[in-house]
């Protein structure tokens, strides 16, 4: 878990940059993929905010969590354990997220888009099929129900009980959901665009996205392993936790632009070839 500063506006960028961290969570992205094919595949409009929607309900928990924390924070300490246990949980999700991803894109056959994979998604079932915005909202609250949210929420709430109070802790919950909501709300923009081509460029994008995302994971989870068990590493990424999360960002920023710009070029290809 990151160490937040006391210093309010490095502090502000960093929580709005682990919402964009966040939001790029494979689990958010697998399961905003579900919901997005499905509400494109009924041709309804709501295919487009199915990201927005999502992270606005899990964002609506880590500001009432952080508030809560800010309020106990007086006569209750985030017990020691607690920082450890939520790192080796994030790390084994982490690990289940790549494995599976990579498998779905590595087993996929040459004519299908591989969808994204996640492990929380599969448990809520039929809820991915939720047809009202609430319930979409509803199916990001869930989410936040998990020891790395939680973890994140109980964090910005100590925090700010130490810079001022509850009005702080809901500034930090709201930027932290700001951030989800730019990264959660542009995928599920650009899945819905590209579900609607069902094309090459579908297949190729899929591709591209699920083994970067794959990849990532696996990288992100090595290196959370390194820093547990190795305090030279540790060490050495102390206060660079801005610098790690936007560079995280921007490969996945860069993932995506590289996906589109394959497929394009497949595109014209395959079309100066039939011409």
């Amino acid at each position: 878990m990151p160490a937040l500063t006391p210093d309010w506006s490095s502090l502000i960028l960093l929580v709005f940059v682990l919402g964009l961290k966040h939001g790029f969570d494979a689990d958010h992205l697998a399961t905003i993929d579900g919901l997005t094919r499905w509400h494109s595949s009924r041709g309804a409009q709501l295919a487009n905010y199915c990201g927005a929607l999502f992270s606005a309900g899990h964002g609506l928990v880590v500001m009432a969590v952080a508030v809560g924390a800010s309020l106990l924070a007086r006569q209750w300490a985030v017990p020691s354990w607690f920082e450890l246990t939520g790192a080796w949980i994030s790390i084994g999700f982490l690990l289940g997220l790549g494995l599976l991803n990579l498998y779905a894109v590595l087993s996929a056959a040459p004519e299908q888009v591989v969808a994204l994979r996640g492990i929380r998604g599969r448990w809520l079932g039929r809820l991915t099929r939720a047809e009202h915005p609430l319930l979409i909202a509803g199916i990001g609250m869930l989410f936040a129900l998990s020891f790395d949210t939680l973890s994140l929420a109980l964090l910005f709430g100590v925090t700010a009980q130490g810079a001022g109070g509850t009005p702080e802790a809901l500034l930090l919950g709201a930027l932290f959901m700001l951030g989800m909501l730019v990264a959660d709300g542009a995928n599920g923009l650009w899945i819905a665009r590209l579900i609607r081509r069902a094309d090459q460029t579908a297949r190729i994008a899929s591709r591209v996205l699920g083994l970067v995302l794959g990849s990532m994971s696996l990288l992100v989870a090595g290196f959370g392993v390194a820093r547990l068990l190795n305090p030279a590493v540790d060490g050495w990424s102390d206060g660079k936790e801005l610098a790690i999360g936007m560079g995280l960002i921007v490969m996945l920023a860069c993932a995506f632009g590289l996906a589109m710009r394959l497929a394009r070029v497949q595109r014209a290809s395959t079309g100066g070839a039939a011409g």
